[in-house]
């Protein structure tokens, strides 16, 4: 007998222009608005048990932030902090979210999410209604790319540029799938929820947009009459929009940037359309199963620090002080290798003397054979694959930056190979596995 509730929530949280924009290693600030940003909140109820999952729009929050919220919400409205899932879509045209910054901007930004945060998630409960789930898996091909390849030379490179004769091979294989569930509310709307995985890097620039899953939900929601549609973004820590080896019209409407990546607001939309499309291939052919309970977990592991090795300090000060005094010519690399570098001397002197583990917290959500599996960072997409073969259930739809945001958690032979992510982590290797094999005690702790 299906027991199952649903109900849906939108707000506005778009910022004040001149807050400072996150994702790259250079200041930028909002000049201009592309598109809204939003929180989306899906409510779930069976019998006595609740959970509301959210969807921000912004690069990612941190755990502190992520418990700060989840506090509020419950006291709000009464949902068992476990049953409250924070997700962030990960666009890198979002504004600081910084719960004590300097900035004032920043300060107002921060309370207004704040607050909203549990408005949506009233909205959402206010809206439950009797429903029915389905579950479907489309394709989205050629949009998402794994970014780190084999050069001619034997090393390792994240982002090497479009068209770069040295490019050997990518390293890892990309996964195309689009989970989807459907909620069909009674007298109500249908509520969809996606999970794809890319980075919403696509935009660039210094004006606010949600990237491609802004036109992803736009796309569904005009495509379908009386739906509404939330996104989580999938393992996407070693996967972007990138094609280095483009054809035909791949590049149309598309720039090259500064860290020889191509974008295109354009592009962003057409990622978007793509994915929507995929949501389309299954949307009217979901298979419907009764729901008699709804289940929330989390589980605390201990992963080690990535230490460095004292040897290896002195550069990473010099690395440091350059990129900080606004030098970064002086630095001897460009485009992709510039960030890595000075992503890993940052890595470096924020753990030069510890932590030697970091708590790390996973969530899960299940919903009768169905489950989210929430990872407080950005996995590789080898830990997305390690998730989804848990024995035992209809769909497992992993999702990164969830209740936290602790980085990349690549896996472990990107640690010999070299690369951004890995030498940027702070985790040390053996993360990603640790991830899969924790993942699946959390999945089997909700059976």
């Amino acid at each position: 007998m299906n027991k199952l509730y649903a109900g849906f929530g939108r707000v506005n949280v778009t910022p004040m222009m001149g807050i400072g924009i996150v994702g790259y290693f250079k200041p930028r600030f909002a000049e201009g608005v592309l598109d809204d940003l939003e929180i989306n909140a899906l409510a779930l109820a069976c019998g006595e048990d609740k959970a509301v999952l959210l969807s921000l729009d912004n690069c990612e929050i941190n755990q502190k932030i992520s418990a700060d919220f989840r506090k509020h919400i419950s006291e709000e409205t009464g949902v068992p902090m476990e049953g409250i899932y924070i997700h962030t879509t990960h666009t890198h045209t979002g504004p600081f979210l910084v719960q004590d910054s300097q900035d004032p901007l920043e300060r107002e930004y921060y309370q207004m999410v704040y607050h909203k945060m549990a408005d949506v998630a009233r909205f959402a409960l206010e809206d439950l209604k009797p429903a029915r789930m389905g579950w479907g898996v489309g394709q989205a091909p050629n949009i998402a790319f794994v970014r780190r390849f084999r050069m001619k030379d034997g090393s390792i490179k994240t982002n090497p540029g479009v068209n770069n004769p040295d490019i050997v091979d990518p390293i890892g294989e990309v996964d195309e799938r689009v989970s989807v569930l459907r909620f069909d509310q009674e007298g109500g709307e249908s509520l969809v929820l996606v999970n794809f995985g890319a980075h919403p890097d696509t935009v660039g620039g210094c004006k606010i947009s949600g990237d491609w899953p802004n036109f992803l939900r736009k796309t569904v929601e005009t495509s379908l009459e009386n739906t509404k549609c939330i996104f989580f973004n999938g393992a996407q820590g070693d996967v972007n929009h990138v094609n280095v080896h483009p054809k035909g019209g791949d590049l149309n409407d598309m720039f090259m940037d500064f860290d020889d990546v191509s974008r295109g607001y354009n592009h962003a939309r057409y990622m978007g359309r793509v994915v929507a499309g995929g949501v389309l291939q299954v949307y009217d052919k979901v298979k419907y199963v009764d729901v008699e309970s709804l289940k929330c977990k989390q589980r605390t592991i201990q992963v080690p620090s990535n230490m460095p090795d004292p040897k290896d300090m002195p550069e990473a000060y010099r690395i440091d002080a350059l990129h900080q005094a606004g030098k970064d010519e002086e630095i001897p690399y460009t485009g992709m290798m510039l960030t890595t570098v000075v992503a890993e001397a940052g890595r470096m002197i924020r753990l030069e003397h510890g932590p030697e583990s970091f708590d790390m917290m996973l969530s899960g959500i299940a919903i009768g054979d169905v489950v989210l599996l929430g990872i407080p960072g950005e996995p590789f997409t080898g830990i997305g694959r390690g998730l989804k073969e848990a024995e035992g259930w209809d769909l497992v739809l992993p999702t990164c930056l969830t209740n936290g945001g602790q980085g990349y958690f690549p896996m472990k032979e990107a640690y010999d190979e070299g690369g951004y992510e890995a030498r940027s982590s702070n985790f040390r290797a053996g993360v990603g596995e640790l991830i899969i094999e924790e993942g699946k005690k959390l999945m089997s702790e909700l059976r």
